[in-house]
């Protein structure tokens, strides 16, 4: 309690809707997604300004993990868990942050209790999967609210999630004449990057660049990430680019490329090698697991230059660039997603241009998509097919960076400072925090102004709502009881063992609350409302309700006229 003049300060806090799988990047399939919700997790462990690790789980499994994390982060705060039993507990914590763009379900979730209960934050990763696409469509029809977020992690992404969202909207005006239109707010808020572990001392640099056989007239460039010419980054362009580069500085002078990632099957690993043979004979190849930490640390430790033509619209933001700035190395990257934020052209490395088709030449290949004749992988496939980055203005900066030392090091050190100041997890949370504050005094300001519908969740409907027809009469206050039998006591105590009636028992009222409905009954008949009053008064609807189970097990009976 503050004492009289005191400015009444909150501080920020989450529930982190926790499923392991989110937030680890040690499952079977590791995807970017992956590898941010690990970096986020640590991140906020580490810099919010919360005093309490508070968790939405599914299962207890989960809940052990949560536990597990807080602990691997070296704090010792207890975890506190809300599972689908308590889920009205968001209320007291005030946001639930989910680790991608479906919040339309968790605000369904939220609508019987309240729109304005709490808030909804939720994150971009990949917007071109047919998932996530309905997802952001769905923003428009789910209950989200002004007080609920969608983190875009750039503006380019933010710019294809208003786009979806505007034609979803011009569908509801013309099917349905809808003219209101609620969004939740949607600010660009980078994903972040913990930058000491990109520091690298001269001995371990000197260390690296001996493992790959790099002397002082190698030129290391290293690409990051999945090798996948489909779903990631289309590698000739890359290949060309080097190898004219090759070709253009001194005979003595040798490039070496390292691609640290991983290919996802056999077919996919001959498709790169066969690539590189023919586009860059001169270019020394090597080929690193990305997945194991001590050959990421070769690939960071020993380049020169960072490399990323990323042409694939399954990209929204690009960390690994922000990776490498950390790390010193100066950055050639395509003008493309994420990449137009976070790399400053001329200042950290060189953004390439990019070249696609105009709206209205793409319309095939989104049917395809939709209509499952291709797979997500073919559809991002076939688009960056479409995709060029320039390769003259490739070759152009490699050459610019592997014959000046000074240009290298003055990018090197710019990205270094601006992926400090800017992308480090210890400024990124602020903002997350900041925003959720926000989003606090927006509801605090207009939740209590939304009405509540008799049905909250159209399609998760009371039934006793949605199948009154079925019966042939109605429970009502004035309906009226009467006992079934003298040992109706004892019969239902013997009924509630049977399997076909306990398996209900979460729903079924208590031996106790069963008890006094009889005593009272066997004064007479009783009305509906006066057997609920035996109950407190919380349970006196949930003790109502029961009533017609106590007459399907022929405790009670309605009297007769």
């Amino acid at each position: 309690m503050k004492n009289k003049g005191q400015v009444m300060t909150v501080t920020p806090s989450a529930a982190i809707y926790f499923h392991p799988e989110a937030y680890t990047t040690t499952g079977p399939k590791l995807m970017g997604r992956n590898a941010a919700g690990e970096s986020f997790l640590r991140g906020y462990m580490a810099y919010t300004r919360a005093s309490e690790f508070w968790a939405q789980v599914d299962n207890i499994e989960h809940a052990q993990a949560f536990a597990q994390a807080i602990q691997g982060a070296g704090r010792s705060e207890p975890a506190k868990i809300i599972d689908r039993n308590n889920i009205a507990a968001l209320a007291q914590v005030g946001t639930l942050y989910c680790p991608g763009p479906g919040i339309g379900l968790h605000a369904w979730h939220r609508a019987g209790l309240g729109h304005g209960a709490w808030s909804l934050c939720g994150v971009t990763h990949t917007t071109a999967s047919a998932g996530a696409m309905d997802s952001i469509a769905e923003l428009l029809t789910a209950p989200v609210q002004p007080w609920d977020a969608l983190i875009c992690t750039s503006t380019a992404v933010k710019d294809n999630v208003s786009r979806i969202l505007q034609a979803q909207a011009d569908y509801v005006k013309q099917r349905l004449g809808a003219t209101r239109l609620v969004l939740p707010q949607m600010p660009v808020i980078p994903l972040g990057i913990h930058t000491s572990d990109f520091e690298f001392s001269s001995a371990q640099k000197a260390q690296a660049r001996t493992a790959i056989a790099a002397d002082n007239r190698t030129h290391v460039v290293m690409f990051m990430g999945r090798l996948s010419f489909h779903a990631k980054a289309h590698p000739l362009a890359m290949y060309q680019a080097l190898e004219a580069a090759a070709r253009a500085i001194p005979a003595n002078e040798k490039v070496v490329l390292i691609e640290c990632g991983w290919h996802a099957n056999e077919y996919i690993a001959r498709a790169y090698a066969d690539a590189a043979q023919k586009a860059c004979p001169s270019v020394r190849l090597i080929t690193l697991d990305g997945r194991k930490a001590e050959e990421r640390q070769i690939a960071w430790a020993s380049a020169d230059v960072f490399c990323s033509l990323s042409d694939n619209i399954q990209e929204t933001f690009g960390i690994v660039p922000i990776e490498a700035m950390a790390a010193g190395i100066p950055v050639v990257v395509s003008d493309w997603d994420g990449y137009k934020d976070t790399v400053r052209d001329g200042i950290d490395g060189f953004r390439i241009p990019a070249l696609m088709p105009h709206a209205g030449l793409g319309t095939d290949l989104a049917t395809r998509h939709a209509l499952g004749v291709d797979t997500y992988d073919m559809y991002c496939g076939h688009v960056c097919s479409l995709v060029a980055v320039d390769v003259q203005a490739s070759t152009d900066a490699f050459v610019r960076l592997f014959t000046s030392s000074d240009l290298r090091q003055r990018m090197g050190e710019a990205g270094r400072a601006r992926a400090k100041e800017v992308y480090d997890w210890a400024a990124i949370i602020p903002r997350y925090e900041a925003l959720w504050t926000q989003l606090a005094e927006i509801r605090r300001a207009q939740g209590r102004d939304v009405a509540q519908l008799p049905n909250p969740w159209p399609a998760r409907m009371d039934p006793f709502a949605a199948f009154s027809q079925y019966p042939t009469s109605i429970l009502s206050a004035e309906t009226r009881f009467v006992l079934a039998r003298s040992e109706a006591s004892r019969a239902l105590a013997q009924w509630r063992r049977l399997a076909m009636v306990n398996f209900a028992r979460d729903v079924l009222p208590t031996e106790a609350e069963c008890d006094a409905v009889l005593k009272a009954l066997e004064h007479g008949e009783k009305s509906a409302m006066e057997l609920a009053r035996t109950a407190p008064a919380e349970r006196q609807a949930f003790v109502f309700r029961s009533l017609v189970w106590l007459a399907k097990l022929d405790a009670i009976r309605l009297a007769r006229k």
